[in-house]
């Protein structure tokens, strides 16, 4: 629907939001905001906040945003066109009137709705008709009994040429909006013929619950197996869900939507007591279908056939997912056992069955560790190198930037700890002919892995790496010599404790260390403390100064600086110092992410889109979550930092 520039502007002002909302939530006055039980989920604490002076609503607990328009639309059930004038009518405005090729449009689209509306009764005649009986069979032994065939409307489009065609024109409805339609189709030589024939049909609906489609499920041999209507201007299959109007509002209810794999799988879980359940249309999910599902629910479950084809739809759905992922919105994976899909689930074990088999989804990152874990060896450092690069790869799809670097460093912790598995259990150096990389390593039930370390101490010759001096940086002032500061400090703490690498090689592994010289350190003092056993502040530091690193070291070492940090001094108890670490840790990240939050707040100011908005409300409540720990910590040691 094209408006002229500035009508959707006008009627936001002349509406006040809160009348607009307060007809369906309940709002408390609170300063110059309302605040309410949000109607997008289930909450007993009031968090949805509307505010009139800025026009939009938010949620904080499930994220749901918008303003008047979008709040009808989700919550009545209405499209844009009928909301704006319902809203304008309110506001005493004259809606523009709309190019006479767009009102054409439209009028032929509202023409198509009442054709496939009238297919669709016609389809549902013909399923009582003797030559249905296969069909009927059929949904019989999948579970269906006459209750769902109405609920669902299946219907049966007959073996015949073009009985419909025949039918319809009879009727009035001439060949060329059957074609417009997606009944018929016409070969070259202009005959033409109904494009469903011998199949079951399933209808399918859009948002409003309008038939805009249908899904034919062939009877006995035949390919392909299903067959959608072609697209049409009412239908486009990467836009539309099988199920959207049911499972809606359910899955506002139940907190989540679950996704599976054919029109048969939804109705079986619509007759089971699980209407908040959508399919896509016979094709891996589309961009367009991930969004449709997040306007449902934050993180909608897939449920996956337990067979190798389950698989793979599950790692296309996620790489597909993975550009759009934003703060809270992800995708999670139930895979069913023993091959079974939803529906055969629930027919031959119960709807019980099916419920514990999606009660703990694995989360998308999992899902791509272990797919991308199966697909590499692992047994040398080249194909360790190769599996790394190859989930950087996949992380620097994802556009939102906070969760591209936690994806990364997650990534990187997991394949940190992979290369630990390659010593053996008991702790000592792998014997003969064994590979210092585990293939079968990875993160096991219960999250357990090798620590033992094993090896003699590295000789100049035997070192790879660059063993030309590394400068120090310069610890200056400011907020940028801070940041420096707290690195070094955090680097000088392992030095001369290098058993907190013991309980924080995660940590150090992945601290974000923006000083180009400082994180060459930091990575060297994992290597090491990875390939050897048994370090102390002595032995750590020599093999560092092997490796280039004896200037830098001996910067970090000096008086002048570890004195900022009174815990790490040499002889201090092993929890103070661990403590101490930890603080300076915190600080550090937190700092980072004040950084962070100051730079989203002013693009949210430049650019006021949804993305800077979700990005903006991300950070904010990690930072308002760490100012909470630190307020916790004790400060009766203190540093300078």
């Amino acid at each position: 629907m094209a408006l002229p520039p500035g009508f959707l502007e006008e009627l936001r002002a002349r509406i006040r939001l809160s009348d607009v909302v307060g007809r369906r939530v309940r709002l408390v006055r609170r300063g110059r905001e309302h605040t309410g039980l949000c109607p997008f989920h289930n909450e007993k604490t009031p968090s949805f906040t509307v505010s009139d002076d800025k026009g939009f609503y938010y949620c904080f607990g499930c994220g749901a945003k918008g303003d008047a328009i979008d709040f009808e639309m989700k919550l009545g059930g209405f499209d844009f066109r009928e909301t704006v004038e319902r809203l304008a009518g309110e506001a005493g405005l004259a809606v523009p009137a709309e190019d006479p090729d767009a009102r054409r449009k439209a009028e032929r689209r509202e023409g198509l709705v009442d054709v496939i509306e009238e297919a669709c009764r016609w389809f549902e005649s013909r399923l009582g008709t003797d030559e249905a009986a296969p069909a009927r069979d059929y949904l019989r032994r999948r579970g269906f009994g006459p209750e769902s065939w109405q609920r669902f409307r299946f219907g049966y489009a007959p073996d015949r040429r073009d009985m419909l065609i025949r039918t319809f024109e009879q009727r009035g409805v001439k060949l060329p909006q059957l074609l417009e339609a997606g009944l018929a189709r016409q070969r070259e030589d202009r005959s033409a013929f109904d494009y469903f024939r011998g199949r079951l049909i399933i209808p399918i609906a859009d948002r409003r619950g309008r038939i805009i489609a249908f899904g034919g499920r062939v009877l006995g041999d035949g390919e392909p197996k299903y067959l959608n209507s072609p697209d049409t201007p009412l239908f486009e299959k990467g836009r539309v869900l099988y199920g959207w109007p049911v499972a809606r509002e359910a899955a506002r209810r139940a907190g989540t939507v679950l996704v599976a794999e054919g029109y048969l799988d939804v109705a079986a879980l619509v007759m089971a007591g699980r209407p908040h359940a959508v399919a896509p249309l016979g094709t891996a999910l589309t961009e367009m279908q991930i969004e449709e599902l997040w306007r449902m629910a934050p993180e909608p479950i897939l449920c996956l056939d337990g067979d190798s084809a389950g698989i793979r739809a599950a790692r296309r759905a996620a790489e597909r997912a993975l550009p759009l992922l934003r703060p809270g919105l992800s995708l999670r994976f139930a895979r069913l056992p023993g091959g079974h899909d939803p529906d055969s689930l629930i027919r031959t074990e119960g709807v019980a069955a099916f419920d514990r088999a999606i009660a703990q989804p694995q989360p998308m990152v999992d899902l791509l560790w272990q797919s991308m874990l199966e697909s590499h060896t692992t047994d040398t450092p080249e194909r360790m190198a190769a599996l790394e690069a190859d989930l950087m790869t996949l992380a620097d799809t994802i556009r939102e930037p906070l969760v591209r670097d936690l994806y990364r460093r997650d990534f990187r912790d997991r394949v940190w700890q992979l290369r630990r598995n390659r010593r053996s259990p008991s702790g000592g150096p792998q014997q003969s002919g064994q590979s210092g990389y585990g293939q079968g390593a990875g993160f096991g039930k219960g999250g357990g892995y090798a620590k033992g370390r094993g090896g003699k101490p590295p000789r100049p010759g035997d070192l790879t790496d660059d063993p030309s001096p590394i400068a120090a940086p310069a610890l200056g002032t400011g907020r940028d010599g801070q940041a420096t500061r707290r690195e070094a400090a955090l680097l000088a703490g392992v030095l001369l404790h290098p058993q907190l690498l013991d309980v924080v090689e995660n940590e150090v592994a992945n601290l974000p260390i923006a000083t180009p010289s400082l994180d060459m350190l930091r990575a060297a003092i994992v290597d090491t403390h990875a390939s050897e056993s048994g370090l102390d502040s002595d032995r750590l530091r020599d093999h560092l100064r092997l490796r280039g690193f004896a200037d830098l070291v001996e910067r970090l070492m000096a008086p002048a600086h570890t004195g900022r940090v009174p815990f790490f001094t040499p002889g201090a108890a092993f929890d103070r110092v661990l403590a101490g670490w930890r603080n300076v840790l915190a600080v550090h990240r937190h700092a980072q992410l004040v950084d962070e939050l100051k730079a989203a707040e002013r693009e949210l100011v430049e650019s006021m889109t949804e993305e800077a908005l979700q990005r903006f409300v991300a950070l904010k409540r990690l930072v308002d979550e760490n100012e909470r720990a630190l307020a916790a910590f004790d400060q009766s040691d203190g540093f300078d930092l």
